[in-house]
Order: C-alpha cells, then structure tokens, then sequence
C-alpha cells in the first residue's frame, strides 16, 4: 500500500512540483491541499489547526509548502506544531523554511549559525522553524534561491529582466554567490527526506556546491537567452531601478491585479540588490550526506531552461 503524503500550499510552485514527484513513484500518494478546493485538491486550511488536524487523520507524511504573506507563514506554523501534537503517533513532516533566516549573514553558513533574520519574510521563517523544531520528526529545509522549469522568481523573472536589458553584469553589485539550488533536487531532498527517519529533527541548508555569483549568473543566462550583448548595469542605474523605479512598479503590479492584468515589467525591490551583494554561501554538505544529492550543473539546466523560455531557441 502506497504512503498517503498531504502537501499543504500544493497550488504553489515548489507544491505542484512536489505532487507530480511524488505521483512518479511507487511510494507515495500524493494528497494536495490549498485554502479553496479543486480538481484534484483537498480544501484544507493551513492556518487552522482544527482543519489540519481532520486532514492528518489519514495520511501517512506531511510536506509543508505553505508560502505567502508573513502573517501566513507564522499562523501556519502555529497551527501545524499544534495538530501535530494532537496525534497520537507521529509522522514525517518536511518543512520548507528559507536560507532568509540566516539574515545578513556573511562567509561560509552551516546549519549550526545564528537565524539572524531581518527582513518581514525571514523572521516569519525564522519564527516558523522555531515553532516547529522541538518536534522530533519535523525536517526542516532551507533553500537558497530555486531555480529552473520555470521558477517565477529566478528563472522567469531574471529572463524577463536579462531581455529587457534591465540586468546584466552589475560589476561589485552582483559579486555576491547565488546559492542557487534546482527545483529537482529541492524536490529529490523532500521526498527523501520523507523516507529518512533520522533526518528528522534537523535543519539542512539547500544550496548547489560551488554556487556562481550572481554576475556570473546572469551573464550566463543572457547568453543563453539570445539576450546580448550584455548589459552593463552601473551603480547609478541600479540605484534608479530599485529606489525610483521599483516602488512605481509594485504600485502598479498592485492595481493591474485588482483588474486582471498580467504581464507589467517586474519591479527590481532593494531587498534584491542587498542580496545580489551578500557574500553569504550555504554550506549544504549535510544534506548532500544524509539525502545523497547530487546537484544539477548549472549551466546545462540555464540552456534547458532558455530554450522554455524562448521556443525559438529550441
């Protein structure tokens, strides 16, 4: 008999990618799960520890990829340590925080640093982690940044960018590592995850060894992207794109929602500037140990990924 796994935030894009994994196996039964019920989908609420405990009562594992606002996040959490208690024999759960928790932090980061947090997103995850990590059988992964098959926020978003020659080489602002981490094996540490009881307990970071810097990156990825020649984003120019230009951008995002347009030029916040300059590198070798990954070369899944962005390309 197959294991019965619920995924909560199912309809996201970590959540859908882990279904479909888990449905290729000869394992698992996926059970997805979001706030509003569909085809195919559970209606469970993730902030509700009533109706997350009615929702464990049958199954066998539980991955949590509940994402969105901070306030989300942190009653999320509240109400799975709290169903989770209710039961009377445990599970294995995996719970996506964010290398976000880490803060400011600079130099090589294992597990064992301080969850520094700083932004309204990491101290959420922070506070989430620490909620659910007195719980023994509670895996808690914490991803870089995740890309490929069509990640929003740094395959299509960055491809988006690279095109307009918004992005490219930005010089000292973009000399901070990536710690970028596939979607597949984001997925393949999951699932295993799942599938070892002694993981259980403990924090892994998730970021591919020798991750690029940014620059480096992104460079790349214009290449692949036809999107040359490269740009040469000046200090002053991207000054004017995060300070100027990207809080007129999300006010319009903002208003194009709330009538059903898509598809405005995306905002380029600070938050991600600070990032692209953060000398911060994941210290993943735990994971890789106890999940036996492999990571995916980088620059192969940019040229699988370019060619999805761009049919002309294929």
């Amino acid at each position: 008999m197959k294991a019965r796994i619920l995924v909560l935030g199912a309809n996201g894009y970590v959540g859908r990618r882990v279904v479909a994994a888990l449905a290729g196996t000869d394992w698992a039964e996926p059970v997805a799960t979001s706030r509003r019920s569909g085809s195919g989908v559970r209606q469970v609420d993730a902030a509700d520890a009533a109706s997350l405990g009615a929702a464990l009562a049958d199954i066998d594992g539980l991955v949590n990829c509940v994402a969105g606002a901070p306030a989300t996040i942190v009653a999320n959490a509240r109400a799975l340590r709290a169903a989770l208690e209710a039961r009377t024999a445990p599970v294995p759960v995996v719970h996506f925080s964010s290398m976000a928790v880490y803060g400011a932090a600079v130099g090589r980061i294992d597990e064992q640093a301080a969850l520094d947090a700083a932004s309204p997103y990491g101290l959420a995850k922070k506070e989430a982690e620490q909620l659910l990590a007195p719980l023994p059988a509670v895996t808690r992964l914490r991803p870089g940044c995740i890309y490929g098959a069509g990640s929003p926020q740094w395959s299509i978003r960055i491809a988006d960018l690279l095109r307009a020659q918004r992005l490219g080489d930005l010089g000292a602002a973009g000399d901070g590592c990536s710690n970028l981490v596939h979607i597949d094996d984001v997925v393949h540490a999951a699932l295993a995850a799942l599938r070892t009881p002694e993981a259980g307990g403990h924090a892994y970071n998730l970021a591919m060894a020798n991750a690029p810097r940014w620059n480096e990156y992104f460079v790349a990825y214009a290449r692949a992207l036809g999107a040359t020649p490269v740009q040469r984003i000046g200090a002053r120019r991207l000054k004017l794109e995060t300070r100027v230009l990207a809080p007129a951008l999300k006010l319009a995002e903002i208003a194009a929602r709330k009538v059903g347009v898509r598809n405005l030029p995306p905002p380029l916040p600070p938050s991600l500037a600070h990032l692209w300059q953060q000398d911060i590198r994941l210290d993943s070798r735990r994971a890789e140990q106890t999940f036996g990954l492999a990571w995916t070369p980088w620059q192969a899944a940019l040229q699988t990924e370019a060619k999805h962005a761009n049919p002309r390309l294929a």
